[in-house]
Formats: C-alpha cells, sequence, structure tokens
C-alpha cells in the first residue's frame, strides 16, 4: 500500500497569521491502511489541536480488530457503525481532558447537560473528521462534517463515493454528535485507491457538472485530471509526497483561501 499526505496553510490564513487548522493522519497496515483527515473550525481558538485529537482517535480505534476481507458486509457495517460512535465518543473524552472537565456518562461538552464544559470551551476545539478503513476490496467510512472521499479504480475510474454536505456540517464537539456520525461501506473488486480531503480542496479537485455537460443535480464530481494524475506520479515515486504538497500550494489551489489537506492510499501496481 502506498500512503502519501499532506497539508498545506491557506492563503487567507496565512495573511492574518493564523495556523494550519487541519491534521491528517494514517496507519500503514500492510495490506490495509487507516486514514483520518480532520479540518478544524476557522473562528475557534484552539482548533488546530481539536483536529489532531480528532485524527489520532480515530485512527486508534480503527486499526483494531478489522474484519477479514472474507467477511459478510452486514459484519463490516456493524463494525464500522460501533467504530464511528466509540471514535465520537473518545474525540469528547479528549476534549473533557484538555478542558479539565470531567463529563458525566452520556453528555458531550457543548450539550448544556451533566458538569462537561459549556458549548463555548468545547466550541474552542471544534473539528470535523472524516477517515477510512482501505482493505481491499473493502473500504469502510467514518465521516461528520465536511470533508469528502474518492474511489479510484483499476480502469481509470473516479467516484465521489463521500460528497461534501450542502447543509452546514455539524462538528465532533456538537450535540448528538455520536448520532450524527455517518458510516458505511463499500465493497468494490476493482478498488485501486482512495483519496480524503478537506472542503479547501473541492475547488482544486471537484468539477461542476457543466464542465462535462451535465445538469446541475448531477452535483460535483472528482477531476480525473488530477486524482489519476495524482496517483501515477505518487506511484510513480513510491509515494513521496512533494508533488502532493506543491499540487496544493499551486496558485489553483490559493482560491478558497481555505486550508487543504489530501490524504490517500494507493493499491501496489494500481
Amino acid at each position: 500500500m502506498i500512503i502519501a499526505g499532506a497539508a498545506v496553510q491557506g492563503t487567507a490564513h496565512l495573511a492574518t497569521g493564523q495556523g494550519c487548522q487541519d491534521a491528517f493522519k494514517a496507519v500503514d497496515l500492510g495490506d490495509t491502511a487507516v486514514l483520518a483527515v480532520s479540518d478544524g473550525a476557522g473562528s475557534r481558538d484552539r482548533s488546530a489541536l481539536g483536529a489532531h485529537i480528532a485524527v489520532d482517535a480515530a485512527c486508534r480505534l480503527l486499526a483494531g480488530d478489522i474484519p477479514g476481507v472474507e467477511e459478510p458486509p452486514e459484519l463490516w457495517t456493524r463494525w464500522i457503525a460501533g467504530r464511528g460512535t466509540r471514535v465520537v465518543e473518545e474525540y469528547l473524552r479528549a476534549v473533557s481532558g484538555v478542558l479539565g472537565t470531567d463529563p458525566e456518562p452520556g453528555s458531550e461538552p457543548g450539550s448544556g447537560s451533566g458538569s462537561g464544559p459549556d458549548s463555548r470551551d468545547s466550541g474552542a476545539l471544534a473539528a470535523t473528521l472524516t477517515a477510512a478503513v482501505v482493505a481491499p476490496p473493502w473500504v469502510a467510512f467514518v465521516s461528520l462534517g465536511d470533508s469528502f472521499g474518492t474511489l479510484l479504480t483499476r480502469d481509470d475510474r473516479c467516484h465521489l463515493i463521500l460528497p461534501p454536505p450542502t447543509a452546514p456540517a455539524p462538528f465532533l464537539s456538537s450535540p448528538g454528535a455520536a448520532l450524527r456520525v455517518r458510516t458505511f461501506v463499500v465493497w468494490e473488486p476493482e478498488l485501486s485507491g482512495v483519496v480524503l480531503a478537506t472542503d479547501g480542496c473541492a475547488g482544486l479537485t471537484l468539477d461542476h457538472p457543466s464542465v462535462r455537460q451535465l445538469p446541475l443535480d448531477a452535483g460535483p464530481l472528482p477531476a480525473e485530471r488530477f486524482f489519476l494524475g495524482l496517483a501515477a506520479t505518487l506511484r510513480e515515486n513510491h509515494g513521496d509526497a512533494e508533488p502532493l504538497r506543491r499540487r496544493l500550494s499551486g496558485p489553483e489551489a490559493a482560491r478558497t483561501g481555505d486550508d487543504l489537506t489530501l490524504l490517500c492510499a494507493l493499491t501496489e501496481g494500481g
């Protein structure tokens, strides 16, 4: 498995002296990889820390007891649903530890219940999360927020299987986050790669449907030239992420001013 990722400070943050508030992390398990990206809330003072807590929690919990590739879809679905809930709970416990609080069982930071911190405190670490367990032909996803995911297949096709939400997305610290987290499983025998990206990458990696002469309700589409070119480059250089970092730092990527983070896992040989 070839794993590569990069996070680049957005031009708007650079202009105001604000650091990058995205985070990413990956765990290489040989034939399986765990990927996680997180976008800290730009208006919150400590959201970068919240993003790092999120990816740490996801990788730690998703890297254990992964079902075998021969297991049925029902087992994979139950497993990722349970792990999704645990990731949110672990994030909330870590946030409580950072803030020096000890919420009562069942309460969440920012929910106004129990003895947990109030919404202003928990909001300071607000972050989204999108994570994936890549175990070809299976991919299991956990997502809460506005990041998105794309599958690559051996016939050089790109599939946006986790599109950005159209409505405002919640954070891991939002009330009821454990009930709002999305989990699902994809079985793709021709899988050649998975790419996760924060919303700052949308302008660089997604095409408007009009580009392909499709109606507006077709929604955003993965920019095949970007994804296939990236996959080819990373396979040629054995996962050196510097070309990816250059793409995320280029003038085309700077249009939104937001931080950009992209993380991928590619099967060997395509």
